[in-house]
């Protein structure tokens, strides 16, 4: 799988070319789309382009840069059969497996659906491909043992060992807390995909140990129009945050549990674009495309952004979307996210 061959994305796809090709690549990341939106292909096209020996690079086209799709790596990863290469997904008993079912048993059928879908396929797809109607498929305590102790071999070809963890937001509690350490701690040159199309029902701990990569909804990105619409508002808050009056705050709070909830989702998630992007810009020197709208902001605030507070910021902005999805009262959840990411900003 190519990048060339994921419908739009490509504001995302560019980013990750960007982090690869700057050696700054997180050890644990998160995937969050629709399935029919490629959020699996885009992970393999990720690690296609990680390991890729003769990686290209465009000029002025809409990809900076794609994996070759011809070298040794390339072509078993687009084969899903490179020997580093993990999948983990969610499954239950059949009448072929009868009995402690985990991913190992149904490594054949996930390659056949992930091929005959294109790395498209949807959770009831998956169903319909192992057999199962009325059982709960899930990623379970036997796969979490599986990742750890494949991830502490060493890698069969010397590179990258990789392990794509498909539908995460199955992951049983069990299997999810004996996966931290893993997360937080993995072995060298060690990636781990979790792929998912909501992180509502992950816990907590698991979403503050990844790095998290959004999709835009249908492929298409709608980034003017989001600078745009929470450029300004984003800059008027965060500038709040330094001065901590509370009677400002307050009503800056109050415009923002003003949105509806699916508008406060879209500026959380803008806000955690932006702070990702200002992040490679302080520690990679990477672009920052910020285009606030505010000249000064956009040439001062990424430097706030550092190794040392960039963890406190995504859990607090992702615990934030997850408060507001499950309906939690936007002007508490909202200040309590104010207080927390100006501690964080404080801390560079």
């Amino acid at each position: 799988m190519q990048f060339k061959d994921i419908v739009g994305q490509r504001d995302v796809i560019n980013r990750l070319t960007e982090i690869i090709d700057s050696g700054r690549v997180s050890h644990a990341q998160m995937i969050l789309g629709d399935n029919e939106d490629g959020s699996l292909a885009l992970a393999l096209a990720y690690l296609q382009y990680l390991c890729c020996t003769d990686r290209q690079h465009h000029e002025g086209g809409e990809l900076r840069a794609d994996s070759c799709g011809c070298c040794p790596s390339c072509k078993k990863i687009s084969q899903l059969v490179h020997p580093d290469l993990h999948f983990y997904f969610p499954n239950a008993a059949t009448s072929r497996v009868k009995d402690k079912p985990s991913s190992a048993d149904f490594q054949g059928e996930f390659r056949q659906f992930v091929e005959e879908n294109h790395g498209r396929g949807t959770f009831e797809q998956w169903l319909d491909t192992m057999g199962i109607e009325n059982k709960q498929a899930e990623i379970n305590v036997r796969d979490a043992d599986d990742l750890t102790q494949t991830l502490g071999l060493k890698a069969y070809e010397g590179g990258w060992k990789m392990a794509v963890v498909w539908m995460a937001e199955k992951m049983r509690t069990d299997c999810a807390n004996k996966l931290l350490k893993t997360l937080e701690e993995p072995s060298e040159r060690t990636v781990i995909l979790l792929v998912g199309e909501s992180d509502e029902r992950m816990l907590p701990t698991i979403r503050s140990r990844v790095q998290t990569i959004r999709l835009h909804p249908g492929g298409n990105h709608h980034q003017a129009e989001d600078n745009e619409e929470f450029g300004p508002l984003l800059v008027e808050w965060l500038r709040l945050l330094f001065k901590l009056k509370m009677k400002d705050l307050a009503a800056q709070v109050d415009k923002m549990a003003a949105m509806n909830r699916e508008q406060q989702k879209q500026f959380l998630s803008y806000t955690l674009d932006t702070m990702r992007e200002c992040f490679l810009h302080s520690t990679a020197g990477l672009p920052c495309h910020l285009h606030s709208g505010d000249e000064k902001f956009d040439a001062q605030f990424p430097k706030m952004v550092t190794v040392n507070n960039i963890e406190m910021i995504n859990a607090a902005l992702n615990d934030t979307i997850f408060a507001i999805s499950r309906n939690a009262y936007a002007k508490i959840a909202l200040m309590e996210l104010s207080f927390r990411m100006s501690r964080a900003l404080k801390k560079r």
